[in-house]
């Protein structure tokens, strides 16, 4: 087997696997959640293990097979209003950007907020190999507004770029506060990035008058062999006086979406994960397919929701424009109108209206 065989059969796959088993003596809380192995999924199964077969098998099998196929049209794209987003500092006006894959800008509470910042060209521990972007992102790093607010759900390389925040801290300086699971603290502290905040299932840090909340979804972590499991995971519920928004990260479809909805009332928009679903036998308990996507849009009481984690990386076995096409069929079989739940172009802006000003929080 060639370098660049081995390349293919294993690195695209081995930011979705986790074939390693986990470090042993992780601190134990005496929460659900936390073990001795390190963390585990909100049902406290334990994680989302599969075996280096069970890796090898799907992507031997993609390679002979020609999958993903190519796509039939480019991913959707339009230059970014950056002259209207940069203008809008104050309250009252929420926006949603799509950067590319699971980035977004989201102007609320007078807040300008990244979600899992990737604008390196590669998905990948080195930038020579890995998944690559099929196009720039919606907005380059060094002309977004500035930065109060950087999400981060879990440290997969699509979802944490170590340039990325290295880059946004030196910009942001104090201004930018970066808010991240439990466990994450310390790995951005060794990239120089201090101004962080940590936190576990349901533990809220307030923003300038702004709850950030970060809510149990269904997934895993790992950077390395020997870390898996190691930090935690999560979605982001953010409940700014003019828009209560959810980001799902990574996540397979499980009851934490009502628990999310039970425990904080629904939501005016979801972003939610549609894309990176195939084989289904490998990826159903840890990446939702578009079906499963609209339940957890229904799930959430979400009014409106919006699709991402497509289009960007190839990472899986669907094409790269095949998620907004499973969405529709999705979405019409279960009678949720398209208005609701939809796709955007990178680089598109989405203007939202706002929440009535008497409406209090849940």
């Amino acid at each position: 087997m060639t370098p660049r065989t081995l390349s293919t059969l294993v690195l695209p796959a081995a930011l979705l696997a986790g074939c390693a088993a986990p470090a042993p003596d992780a601190p134990d809380s005496g929460k659900p959640h936390h073990t001795r192995a390190g963390f585990r999924n909100p049902d406290a199964t334990g994680p989302i293990d599969k075996p280096l077969s069970a890796l090898l098998r799907w992507r031997y099998a993609a390679l002979r097979d020609g999958l993903p196929p190519p796509p039939e049209a480019p991913t959707p794209r339009i230059a970014p209003d950056l002259a209207a987003l940069r203008a809008n500092t104050s309250p009252g006006k929420p926006s949603v950007t799509w950067i590319g894959h699971a980035s977004t800008l989201v102007q609320s509470g007078g807040l300008n907020i990244l979600t899992d910042p990737v604008f390196s060209e590669r998905a990948s521990p080195v930038q020579f190999a890995g998944p690559k972007r099929a196009q720039p992102p919606g907005i380059a790093l060094a002309d977004l507004p500035p930065i109060d607010l950087v999400l981060v759900s879990h440290n997969h390389y699509d979802h944490l770029d170590r340039e990325s925040v290295v880059e946004l801290a030196r910009r942001g300086g104090e201004r930018t506060l970066f808010v991240v699971p439990l466990g994450l603290k310390a790995w951005m502290a060794r990239q120089g990035i201090t101004n962080v905040v940590e936190l576990d299932w349901w533990d809220v840090h307030t923003v300038r008058g702004v709850p950030v909340q970060l809510v149990p979804v269904q997934h895993w972590s790992a950077r390395t062999l020997g870390d898996r499991n190691r930090t935690l995971w999560g979605g982001w519920l953010v409940r700014a006086p003019d828009l209560h928004w959810y980001f799902s990260g990574d996540t397979g479809y499980a009851g934490h979406f009502r628990q999310t909805r039970e425990r904080s009332g629904p939501v005016d928009l979801a972003l939610l994960a549609i894309g990176a679903y195939e084989p289904r036998w490998f990826m159903k308990e840890q990446h939702m397919d578009p079906a499963e996507a609209v339940q957890a849009h229904k799930d959430l009481g979400a009014r409106q929701s919006i699709g991402i984690h497509w289009g960007t990386f190839e990472l899986t076995d669907e094409a790269l424009d095949q998620p907004p096409r499973d969405l529709a069929r999705a979405r019409d079989a279960a009678g949720v109108a398209a208005q609701d739940f939809g796709v955007m172009a990178i680089g598109q802006t989405r203007w939202l209206p706002a929440r009535n000003a008497r409406q209090s929080l849940p």
